[in-house]
C-alpha cells in the first residue's frame, strides 16, 4: 500500500541550526515526494536568512535528483508563513544588507518555479506577506479552511514589492493592488476565489485533500509535467505569436518522448499506459 503524504518519515540528514532547532524539516516517501517543513512555530515561521538558506539548499538538492516527483512545502505550528523577520531585519538596517536579504529571498522563490517537478503549498495557517509571496510562487496551493492570506507590509511602511510580482501573476491586477494597498486578510475561500490557491479544505481533510492532489501528479509521466511546467511559465512571457511558435515546438518535442508514444498508442488500443 502506497504510502500517504502524511506518513512519511523524516529523512536523516544534516541541517544548519538555528537556536538549535532545524529550521527547515525534510521527510521523503519511496513514491518520490518530498515534503519540506518550515519550522519555526514560535516566530510564526518567518523567513530568517537562515530558513532561506536552508530553503535554497534543500531546492538545490531536489533539482538535481531526477527520482523525485512532487514537493510539498508545509510548516509547523498554526501559521504557515508570517514573512520576513522583522526583528532580524532591524538588527543591521543598511541598504546593502536589505538588497542581499531581498535578493536572496526572490532567488528561492525563483528556484521554487524552475524546480522540473510541481511544488505544493499545503497551507494550515496564516500567510502573510513574503509569507504569502511563498504560496503564490509554488505552482499549486491547498489550503485548510481556517487559513488566512495578506500582503500586509504596507500594515508596517514597507509596500510588499516583491510578493506582489508573485501575487500579480496570480490574482487579477485590481484584486491583487487592493490586498497590497490595504493590507488587509482574505479567507480561504476568498483566496480560491481570486485564484491565489487550487483548494480549500477542513483543517482535518487537509492532508487527504493534499494526498488526492498528489496521487493525481504520480499518475502521470513525470517528463511530460517537467517539460509542461517549464514551458506554461516561459511562455506566459511571450506575446502570443510566440508563445504559439514555442508550444508547438515543445509539443513536437514531447511528442516524440517515449511516454508520449506510449500513452497514443495506450489510447488507440484502449488500454491504461504501460509507463516506465
Amino acid at each position: 500500500m502506497k504510502a500517504s503524504v502524511e506518513k512519511i518519515e523524516p529523512a536523516s540528514r544534516p541541517k544548519t541550526t538555528e537556536a538549535k532547532q532545524p529550521v527547515v524539516l525534510r521527510a521523503q516517501d519511496a513514491r518520490g515526494v518530498v515534503i519540506l517543513t518550515l519550522n519555526r512555530p514560535q516566530a510564526f515561521n518567518a523567513l530568517s536568512e537562515t530558513m532561506l538558506s536552508e530553503l535554497q539548499r534543500e531546492l538545490d538538492a531536489i533539482a538535481g535528483d531526477e527520482a523525485l516527483r512532487v514537493v510539498v512545502i508545509g510548516a509547523a505550528g498554526k501559521a504557515f508563513c508570517a514573512g520576513h523577520d522583522l526583528k532580524e531585519m532591524r538588527a543591521d538596517p543598511s541598504p546593502e544588507y536589505y538588497q542581499r536579504l531581498f535578493t536572496q529571498c526572490s532567488d528561492v522563490m525563483l528556484s521554487i518555479q524552475r524546480l522540473p517537478v510541481p511544488v505544493i503549498a499545503r497551507v494550515q495557517g496564516i500567510a502573510t506577506a513574503a509569507g504569502c509571496q511563498l504560496v503564490a510562487m509554488c505552482d499549486l496551493a491547498v489550503a485548510s479552511s481556517v487559513a488566512r492570506f495578506a500582503v500586509s507590509g504596507v500594515n508596517v511602511g514597507l509596500f510588499c514589492s516583491t510578493p506582489g510580482v508573485a501575487l500579480s501573476r496570480n490574482v487579477l491586477r485590481k484584486a491583487a493592488f487592493e490586498m497590497l494597498v490595504t493590507g488587509e486578510f482574505i479567507s480561504a475561500e476568498d483566496a480560491k476565489a481570486r485564484g491565489l490557491i487550487n483548494r480549500v479544505a477542513e483543517p482535518e481533510q487537509l492532508d487527504g485533500e493534499l494526498e488526492k492532489l498528489v496521487a493525481t501528479i504520480l499518475a502521470k509521466p513525470r517528463v511530460a509535467v517537467a517539460m509542461g511546467k517549464e514551458f506554461f511559465y516561459r511562455q506566459a512571457e511571450l506575446d502570443i505569436g510566440a508563445a504559439y511558435q514555442a508550444a508547438s515546438q515543445i509539443m513536437a518535442c514531447n511528442m516524440m518522448d517515449e511516454a508520449a508514444l506510449e500513452g497514443a498508442q495506450a489510447f488507440i488500443e484502449k488500454r491504461p499506459p504501460r509507463w516506465k
